[in-house]
């Protein structure tokens, strides 16, 4: 297959993978630092100072949180999804990657902005399905192999 027969195969695989680092890179992080200097002014205009890393804000865990656990996640998914997309089939493999990253934009929203105790059992809606995709993604290319 020559280089613009790839690209045409792998078009939607690319696009979902473009899209997961636009999250990614783009609202999670824009959001982790939006609330920094949201919480560094807040805390200025009340005379305080702002400890970034260990003034325990909810907001500012909320935010961290949010970052470390989508890139967390980063590498199994892309790995599985892209496994999937040369060995079994990229159509699908961009199907479930894209029910995946938009899945993974919900996670913010149920996280909250204010950490506490309870987010976890409401995250487990975005978690748990996401969860399931990777491990179809990765058991359909074992499958794929084992039939080999």
């Amino acid at each position: 297959m020559d280089h613009a027969a790839q690209l045409v195969a792998y078009r939607a695989p690319i696009v979902v993978t473009a899209l997961y680092f636009g999250l990614w890179y783009g609202l999670l992080l824009g959001l982790q630092r939006g609330t920094k200097y949201k919480l560094i002014a807040e805390y200025a205009a009340r005379g305080e100072t702002f400890d970034r890393y260990f003034g325990q804000d909810g907001r500012m865990l909320a935010a961290d949180r949010a970052v470390a656990n989508t890139h967390e996640q980063m590498g199994p998914f892309l790995v599985a999804m892209w496994l999937h997309a040369v060995f079994v089939s990229p159509t699908q493999a961009a199907g479930l990657g894209l029910a995946y990253v938009l899945l993974r934009s919900a996670y913010p929203l149920l996280l909250g902005s204010n950490l506490s105790k309870t987010q976890s059992k409401r995250v487990f809606a975005v978690t748990g399905p996401c969860y399931a995709i990777v491990f179809y993604l990765l058991a359909r290319v074992v499958v794929e192999a084992l039939r080999a």
